[in-house]
């Protein structure tokens, strides 16, 4: 594809391109603020994205062929972006208390009548939930929001995803929304022979999804320029977006978020990216000590959540480093088998 260049001396150049980049930088930080969101909170919007980045984003410097000195143009597709950003955060964990379920479906009359996931496809905790509803046989249909215009859940109060609406009753957070149709479906139904240590040993792992795996995920994603376009291009590739809104997300969205990605690597005290997810990776093995899985024979709750938040980087570069650099990828594949096809049912 040839790149359009712009010169700097033209003013009639010049009013375009501010135009296209005050235009650029609107819509990019609305993405952003929306699409972004398990950055800080779950499904919510990111704290502050400061145009400026956006703006500095969006030009880069090009040396031309053959020529000693370099000229700045506005190219969205060059190479020199810098990128990196945040595509998952901690949420705050909520009724953790869990038990061991076994591996089938629910009794057909406990089964919901109608279950509809308002999601965002690369969403890790939306894939949470995914995870536990595929695991366990339940029909869902899925309704994509629209970061942007958000649209889809203009009827609700709640203004983050996942939703999950369950015959009618709405439900919030990721963990919550588990434990509360763990309840629904399978109150009568779960094991009582787990113990109170087993109890214990769930609650912690989930805890640590929560609190400690998803803040390792975006600094591996976004670590460079190829890895972020590969990221971005999954979300645009997936998500509800307009032609305009994928192209300025992947590329001036993906910009802005480097910087985003700078503060989360200082606050988490992150240095090696790839070093602390292989790190985490094989801290979760460690925590098998030699089980099929946490819970045992069979998936536990916290074997989902990890599941869950890992699904959607695994077959994208990190993930993929992921699996042939630690020993989670014998785990990985077991519950990739355990949990099987999916129960997802068109809207």
């Amino acid at each position: 594809m040839k790149k359009v260049r712009y010169s700097s001396g033209s003013p009639a150049n010049l009013s375009f391109l501010f135009t296209v980049m005050r235009r650029a930088s609107t819509l990019a930080s609305s993405v952003l603020s929306r699409t972004l969101t398990p950055t800080l909170h779950e499904g919510g919007a990111l704290s502050t994205i400061n145009h400026r980045f956006l703006l500095v984003a969006l030009y880069s410097t090009t040396s031309n062929t053959g020529s000693s000195h370099s000229r700045r143009i506005f190219n969205p597709f060059s190479s020199s972006l810098g990128v990196a950003g945040a595509l998952v955060s901690a949420a705050a964990a909520a009724s953790l208390s869990q038990d061991v379920l076994a591996k089938e479906p629910p009794l057909a009359e406990l089964v919901p009548k109608e279950v509809v996931l308002y999601q965002y496809e690369a969403c890790p905790f939306c894939n949470k939930v995914k995870a536990y509803l595929d695991y366990y046989d339940i029909p869902y249909k899925v309704v994509e929001v629209n970061p942007i215009s958000k649209k889809e859940i203009k009827w609700s109060d709640y203004k983050k995803v996942p939703i999950l609406v369950v015959d009618g009753e709405q439900l919030v957070d990721s963990s919550a929304i588990i434990d509360k149709l763990r309840n629904k479906i399978h109150g009568k139904e779960i094991v009582e022979s787990a113990s109170d240590k087993d109890d214990d040993e769930e609650i912690k792992w989930r805890r640590w999804v929560d609190n400690h795996l998803v803040h390792v995920l975006s600094p591996n994603i976004y670590r460079n320029t190829s890895e972020a376009l590969e990221s971005f291009d999954y979300i645009t590739s997936n998500g509800n977006f307009s032609f305009t809104e994928k192209i300025t997300v992947k590329y001036a969205g993906a910009a802005a978020m480097y910087f985003v990605s700078k503060k989360l690597k200082k606050k988490y005290n992150i240095t090696d990216e790839r070093a602390a997810l292989y790190e985490a990776a094989e801290t979760w093995v460690d925590a098998l000590n030699g089980r099929e899985f946490l819970g045992g024979s069979k998936p536990n709750l916290a074997d989902l959540a990890v599941f869950g938040v890992l699904r959607p980087i695994r077959y994208l570069r990190s993930g993929r480093d992921m699996v042939e650099q630690t020993r989670i990828g014998d785990w990985y594949t077991r519950m990739e088998n355990a949990v099987g096809k999916s129960a997802r049912i068109k809207a």
